[in-house]
């Protein structure tokens, strides 16, 4: 049970992180004018990565400033999630997993 949930947390963290990545990359792939939003497609998707991580990133966004225009909030979040996936996770979850067995 515990091996199982640690599964489900990272699993969730990683699909967060290749979230902010493919948003950020549509972000740019519209500033450059390369796609538009009046695709109703890459609007729907540019929707849907909007309201899962703008949760994640806003907090970060109001006190890291944008670095010539660049914002690098989601390069910080991306840091601390693989930093929470790969060493916070194991110690939560190590002790439940050797306790259930």
């Amino acid at each position: 049970m515990g091996s199982f949930l640690y599964f489900i947390v990272s699993s969730l963290l990683e699909l967060l992180v290749w979230a902010i990545i493919i948003s950020a990359i549509l972000s740019w792939l519209v500033a450059f004018d390369v796609i538009n939003l009046r695709n109703r497609f890459v609007y729907n998707v540019s929707r849907f990565l909007d309201a899962v991580t703008r949760p994640v990133l806003a907090p970060f966004q109001r006190f890291i400033p944008s670095l010539g225009g660049v914002d690098i909030s989601p390069i910080i979040v991306i840091l601390i999630l693989q930093g929470v996936i790969r060493y916070l996770l194991p110690l939560i979850f190590g002790p439940l997993i050797s306790l259930m067995g």
